[in-house]
């Protein structure tokens, strides 16, 4: 894009950092700006899902999460990362792959989250935990 179009836009990028268990029930989430890497800011959630729920034995990850993620996570907490396989060009199930991606999507029904329309991150975590509490209501 060029500069003339994006003028008016007053957040420059966000990224969601989110922890879920099996069922892709929201554990922890992390809103902060685009420019960290997904290495050093996913510990952020995990540290906050491992507080609050003592029972966590290990964590899913993709590959934005490989190396220094995975030894953070194993000094630190002393938890194991799994991290799955690329995705190849032929369908293939992966286990565990698509949870934290259907939490996300089950997120973006929510007008609020569709768009960047809050200005603080925390504004947006907050939001984000609304929607899916909406989104648990809703399914009972």
């Amino acid at each position: 894009m060029t500069e003339a179009l994006t003028v008016g836009k007053k957040v420059k990028g966000r990224k969601r950092h989110i922890v879920t268990d099996t069922m892709g029930n929201l554990l922890a989430i992390v809103v902060h700006a685009a420019n960290i890497h997904d290495t050093k800011s996913g510990m952020n959630p995990a540290r906050k899902a491992c507080e609050k729920y003592r029972t966590i034995q290990k964590f899913c990850g993709d590959d934005g999460y490989r190396k220094s993620f995975e030894k953070d996570v194993l000094e630190e907490l002393g938890l194991g990362v799994d991290i799955s396989a690329r995705i190849k060009p032929v369908f293939e199930l992966i286990p565990k792959r698509w949870v934290v991606e259907r939490t996300f999507g089950w997120a973006n029904h929510s007008r609020r989250l569709s768009k960047d329309y809050e200005i603080n991150s925390l504004h947006e975590q907050n939001i984000f935990i609304i929607s899916h509490l909406h989104t648990l209501i809703r399914r009972y």
